[in-house]
């Protein structure tokens, strides 16, 4: 009798650990699903200024069509990347192509003391200051979620509840020109 009691104590044991981790991995998920929610709240702030910047800079620039057409590319594709991975590689693509763009304003003095375009420009660093910390916030949900799913007994109850590990938001290796942040200073 009392072993049977040490056995069902047991089983019961058991059981509360795999509901105590299933419940920890859905709140590690949910974590970084939210973290991937403020990213993309940001980035789309970030799309939402670019063609407002562009027109400002057009207007003084207007004979510099490529950046122009090269930004509005990007960011095209940065909107319609599909997946953690697409969309890193995307950005940096987009943060490039943002850099030509203030090179190109850099030589036209009335653009760089127009009212708006300072504006735009506080904006745009403002929001890429936000990007960077929603980026490191999402990657360390990330990186604690992996880190379960990959640690004993974490992992059996990961495969139990097919768990699966999320992409971390990174820049892409070999892309020195974009691991520096958009320069938006005058």
């Amino acid at each position: 009798m009392t072993t049977l009691y040490i056995v069902l104590g047991l089983i019961a044991l058991v059981l509360l650990y795999i509901i105590f981790a299933f419940n920890h991995l859905v709140r590690m998920t949910q974590r970084a699903k939210e973290a991937w929610a403020d990213i993309d709240v940001q980035l789309k702030r970030r799309y939402d200024l670019i063609p407002n910047l562009v027109e400002t800079v057009k207007g003084y620039a207007a004979h510099e069509k490529s950046a122009f057409e090269n930004v509005t590319k990007a960011r095209a594709a940065a909107m319609g990347a599909s997946n953690i991975v697409d969309k890193g590689k995307a950005e940096n693509m987009l943060s490039s192509t943002l850099k030509s763009l203030f090179a190109v304003a850099e030589a036209y003095p009335e653009l760089k003391a127009n009212q708006n375009f300072l504006s735009l420009q506080g904006e745009l660093s403002d929001t890429e200051n936000k990007i960077q910390a929603a980026r490191r916030f999402y990657n360390t949900n990330v990186r604690d979620l992996n880190t379960s799913l990959q640690t004993f007994p974490g992992n059996v109850v990961a495969g139990l509840f097919n768990f699966s590990a999320m992409e971390f938001f990174e820049l892409g290796a070999g892309e020195d020109a974009a691991r520096n942040p958009v320069a938006v200073k005058f």
